[in-house]
This record gives structure tokens, C-alpha cells and sequence, in this order.
């Protein structure tokens, strides 16, 4: 069976281990050494914001960012649907409550209809304590309206920034310019500390106050006194020592996944009811994954039917984020839309996107996708299946049954049949949009 083929594996550098082993050697293995030191000093660097402490992870650093700007029972706390459980969850360990909103083309926060509800909130008297923007999958919202609104409407603004290590909009980094940005070094991030986070602010008070928290909330003193309670949320010198050499490769990593983006991008995005979204203008996405939405309308085939397809060839992929306003956990949670981030989930994919992958990975991908786009034809044209008629009036579009999908017709499927497949029958055909 070919290789596994994973959707965000950990790239060592190979430094990682040489510093790594210098920090075994030198017995600094606490959480607080030179390496954290060296590591979030890098980090101030990249993002160009001032201060910076590194912990466990960025959903530690987000339950710190929520306590420190004062969120607490009741508060609300509005923030986008579109996102990772880790992005929200901390605001119910303060007691607050989360507004789901819906994502615009970029998959960011809608900001029209944020400034919207702004607005109707003032005339209500209920504005939201903290507004959390999430940067999904390496996209940066308009930071500097984001800012005008901040300052309009007197809400602490977090950018949940965690995928987004960087990448950059008009120059700025990700979360620079917000009360608290929060980052993720999770293992499947563009760049890893194994697991870890970091909370960065302009505000030099405000981090230290996180680094006290971090650390138990110990006060100054020869023995241990506590005035509050804390958490053990600092990250450690070891997993620091593979952050630094990990943030000294950020440049490749991120031109690496910007390459393999547009690998995908020119074997699939003239197949019909393929769309890769552009960057608008003055955005710099790293790229963390490539998502593709599938219009089964035009496509002939599902997220779904794609996504099994490339797991019978050994090939991670995974939809997109399902909106946190559909999940069980918020049943009874408050939404402003939902519409369009429920289709992207429907209809969206993540691809591999390991910045270790080399062409002919990309292409293994392409091609499996494009020999199921084959087979459903095929099936479609031989022995049309009811079952699967999808709900469209104006065409009958039949996909594959989960069976079918495992099929020789996919796994035939090798490096290099991309062209020929391509030349099959499958039209180029301009992108779709929702």
C-alpha cells in the first residue's frame, strides 16, 4: 500500500534535535530556562508585538486572554461559528457566553454583519465584552477595521491566531494590533513545539500578569505564597528548544504550503464545481491547509464521496471545521446567521498540506480525486442509482455508493495519471461560487 499520506505532519528541520540536545546537556530542563527565553523573543519578532509569553497551548492562552481583559459570568463574547472547539470553549470556563457568528468568503468573521449587530447592541444597551476573531486556515481578516470597530464600540478584541503563524495582511502579521493575540503550536501546526501556545500583547502589564498566572500564581517570596490561584500552563524549556529551530524554518514552511496550495490549484481548479478561494487583496495566507469547496451540482461528486476516495488510497483529508453553532455542546447557544458557514462545511475539504510534500505527493492526491470523478461518470452513465439523486431540480446528479467509491476505478489511480485523466473527459470549466 503507498505511504500515508497525512493532512498536517510535524517538519523537523533537523536542528530541532541539536538544541534539543544542548538543553539536556545544560540541565535546563524546567519549565523556565534560556530556550522559552530565546523562543518567545522570536516570536515577538516575527509578529511584531511587543510582549510575548509561551505556554502549553493556545487554548490555555485564550482562557489567560479572557481572564486578564476582565470576561467573566454573563458576559458576552462574540465570536466566529467557523472554528475549533479550542478557540471557544475557554469562554465557558469563565462563565461568559458565546454569540455565534457566520464567516464570510475567506471563511473570517463576517464584518458587515459584525458591525451591524454592533450597532443594533448599543440601541439594545448590550454590547459584547470581547470580540474573538478566528484566522482560519491561515486567512487574516481587514485587521484595521477590526481595530476601528474595537475602538468604536469599547470591545476587547482577541485574534484567535492559532493557524496563522505567519501569515500576513498589508504588511501586519496575524494579531498584531489586538488586545491578545492568541497562537497554537499544536503537532499539526506550520510549526510545532510537539504541543504549546503563546498569548502576545503590546501590553507589558497584561503579560505579566499572564506569566504570573501561568506559573501557579506564586508570589515573590523565599516560600510558596498564594494571594489568588493559578494554572501550570507554562510551556517547558525542552519543548521551547524545538520551537526555536522550528521558528527559524516559519519562511520556508510558509512558502512551501503557498507552493503546494497552488500545486492543487492548477490540477484541480478548472474541474467543474472545484473552487480554491483566492487571497483578496493585501492578504499573505501561510496556507496552514488547503481547502477546496465541491459543488456537487457541477462537480458529479461530493465532499463526502472525495473524502472516501482518497482514504481508500491511504490519503488523510478531513471536511472543514463544522460550525460551532450546530454542535451538540451549543445547542441552545445565540447565532447571528449560520448559512454560509453550514455550506462550507457541507461542501468543503481539506487537503494534505504538509510542507514536507513534495509534487508528485500533491499529484498522487489530484489524481485519486479526479479517477473518482471519472468512476461517478461512469457509474453515472452506465447504471444511474435513484438513491443518490441529489435535491437540484434542474439536473440528476448520481454519486457513487460508499462501496463503489473503494473500488479498482480509484485505487488504479497512480503518480502521474493526472493529464491523462484529465483528458478523459472532465471539462475546464470556470470555478463556482456560493
Amino acid at each position: 500500500m503507498n505511504k500515508r499520506l497525512y493532512l498536517s505532519p510535524p517538519h523537523m528541520s533537523g536542528a530541532e534535535s541539536e538544541l534539543v540536545r544542548d538543553t539536556f546537556a545544560s540541565n535546563w530542563i524546567a519549565p523556565m530556562g534560556p530556550m522559552l527565553t530565546a523562543f518567545e523573543e522570536g516570536l515577538s519578532r516575527t509578529t511584531g508585538i511587543t510582549h510575548v509569553t509561551a505556554l502549553s497551548s493556545g487554548t490555555a492562552a485564550l482562557h489567560l486572554a479572557l481572564l486578564l481583559l476582565g470576561v467573566g459570568p454573563r458576559d458576552q463574547v462574540w465570536c466566529s461559528t467557523l472554528t475549533f472547539i479550542g478557540g471557544v470553549a475557554p469562554i465557558l470556563y469563565v462563565g461568559a457566553v458565546p454569540v455565534f457568528f457566520d464567516v464570510d468568503r475567506e471563511f473570517l468573521i463576517d464584518l458587515d454583519l459584525l458591525e451591524d449587530e454592533l450597532r443594533a447592541a448599543v440601541l439594545k444597551g448590550k454590547l459584547p465584552k470581547a470580540v474573538i476573531t478566528t484566522d482560519l486556515y491561515g486567512n487574516i481578516p481587514d485587521l484595521d477595521r477590526i481595530e476601528r470597530l474595537a475602538e468604536e464600540f469599547g470591545f476587547a478584541w482577541i485574534s484567535d491566531s492559532a493557524e496563522a503563524m505567519g501569515s500576513t495582511r498589508n504588511g501586519r502579521h496575524a494579531g498584531k494590533g489586538a488586545r491578545c493575540a492568541v497562537y497554537s503550536f499544536n503537532g499539526n501546526k506550520i510549526i510545532t513545539t510537539s504541543g504549546g501556545g503563546a498569548l502576545a500583547s503590546d501590553d507589558p502589564d497584561l503579560i505579566g500578569r499572564a506569566q504570573f498566572l501561568a506559573t501557579q500564581a506564586r508570589e515573590p517570596a523565599v516560600h510558596y505564597e498564594h494571594t489568588t490561584y493559578g494554572y501550570n500552563y507554562r510551556l517547558s524549556n525542552v519543548s521551547a528548544a524545538i520551537g526555536v529551530a522550528q521558528l527559524a524554518a516559519l519562511k520556508d514552511r510558509v512558502a512551501a504550503r503557498r507552493r503546494i496550495f497552488e500545486t492543487y490549484r492548477r490540477f484541480l481548479g478548472d474541474l467543474p464545481g472545484f473552487e480554491f478561494r483566492d487571497e483578496p487583496q493585501g492578504l499573505r495566507s501561510n496556507r496552514w491547509l488547503t481547502t477546496v469547496l465541491i459543488d456537487p451540482r457541477e462537480a458529479g461528486i461530493d465532499r463526502e464521496r472525495a473524502r472516501l476516495a482518497l482514504e481508500a488510497r491511504n490519503i488523510e483529508s478531513r471536511p472543514l471545521w463544522k460550525p460551532m453553532h450546530t454542535q451538540p455542546v451549543f445547542v441552545s447557544a445565540s447565532k447571528r446567521g449560520g448559512a454560509v458557514s453550514e455550506w462550507a462545511f457541507e461542501h468543503g475539504l481539506c487537503l494534505p498540506s504538509g510542507s514536507a510534500m513534495t509534487d508528485a505527493d500533491v499529484e498522487r492526491v489530484a489524481a485519486t480525486i479526479v479517477a473518482a470523478l471519472d468512476q461517478t461518470r461512469e457509474a453515472r452513465d452506465e447504471k444511474p442509482c435513484p438513491t443518490c439523486e441529489k435535491e437540484d431540480d434542474r439536473e440528476d446528479l448520481v454519486l457513487l455508493s460508499s462501496d463503489s467509491t473503494h473500488s479498482d476505478g480509484v485505487s488504479g489511480a497512480k503518480h502521474g495519471e493526472v493529464s491523462q485523466l484529465r483528458r478523459s473527459g472532465v471539462p475546464r470549466v470556470h470555478s463556482t461560487t456560493y
